[in-house]
């Protein structure tokens, strides 16, 4: 077999329905689109929500909560997590998003306490809990607000 041998697959392209052309072509007159109403006219549109006329599910239903747009998303990291650097390196969020560690950055790196740390780090950060910045600094290294 050669490669001028090859053909294309027999039924692979499926020819599109050509509409309005006669009676006798099966898809003529109303173009399979049936008598009157709003779906048989030129330039109709429906909306995925749309049910008829019907109010739609998402505005039966109720709503709850509130979504702050002004909030501030902080990338958050354990100090457990921080055991994955080398002894004696600077963090910041930079390192980390390197590092693989945060894959969606948002701006903002928060410590949090959570787990043990066995590594003297200079860690650079806009927040650290209370227990993350102590077990940072017991064991000589530095947490910096930024």
């Amino acid at each position: 077999m050669n490669l001028t041998d090859l053909n294309e697959k027999s039924g692979r392209y499926k020819a599109r329905k050509r509409v309005g052309r006669g009676t006798g072509a099966g898809n003529g007159k109303t173009s399979g689109r049936g008598q009157k109403g709003q779906k048989s006219r030129s330039g109709y549109s429906r909306t995925f929500s749309f049910e008829g006329g019907q109010i739609p599910l998402f505005r039966k239903l109720p709503k709850r909560g509130f979504n702050n747009v002004f909030r501030t998303l902080y990338d958050v990291v354990n100090v457990s997590d921080l055991n994955r650097l080398e002894d004696g390196a600077s963090v910041n969020l930079e390192t980390l998003v390197a590092e693989g560690m945060i894959k969606n950055p948002h701006g903002k790196l928060k410590i949090l306490g959570n787990g043990k740390l066995e590594k003297k780090l200079t860690v650079e950060a806009a927040k650290f809990t209370a227990t993350a910045r102590q077990q940072i600094e017991a064991l000589g290294g530095e947490a910096k607000e930024v």
